[in-house]
């Protein structure tokens, strides 16, 4: 399944890092960016965790929430979040149905081999709760830069 614009956030569930159930579909309200990473505490996926937490006032500032998902256990995230200081708030999607509902989980290849993954993704929703922008095959460097104009924008 992939999302296109205008299409409501998924009604789907998951915990936080600290085990705490997030209601996506009940998050609307403000402006929610989502934002999928393959894997906490790797090189690329720290740099973008550490960008969000760097601009976090502003998008606050803006109303704006944002959640970081990725299919590690809330155990691990809890870990990732306290070793780099992150303050956006870390998902966990262990069964894969937030990437399922994103259309996030695909087929991946490195080095020849293939396998499945998440594709490093960026959702932003207006406080209609309907999806107004995606950025596919993101590139780490500018990214959270272009996330929070995007919600300037709104």
């Amino acid at each position: 399944m992939t999302l296109a614009i205008g299409d409501a956030i998924p009604a789907v569930k998951l915990l936080d890092a600290d085990g705490a159930a997030i209601d996506l579909a009940a998050m609307k309200g403000a402006p929610l960016v989502v934002y999928f990473y393959p894997k906490a505490d790797t090189p690329g996926c720290t740099v973008e965790a550490q960008d969000f937490t760097r601009l976090a006032p502003e998008f606050a500032h803006l109303h704006a929430q944002i959640l970081a998902v990725s299919r590690d256990a809330p155990a691990k995230l809890c870990k990732f979040r306290d070793k780099y200081g992150l303050t956006v708030r870390l998902a966990s999607d262990e069964e894969g149905a937030v990437c399922e509902a994103f259309g996030t989980w695909v087929e991946k290849q490195n080095y020849g081999r293939t396998y499945m993954g998440i594709e490093r993704s960026t959702f932003l929703f207006g406080a209609d709760g309907k999806l107004v922008r995606e950025w596919r095959k993101v590139r780490v460097k500018g990214h959270a830069e272009a996330a929070l104009e995007a919600v300037k924008a709104l």
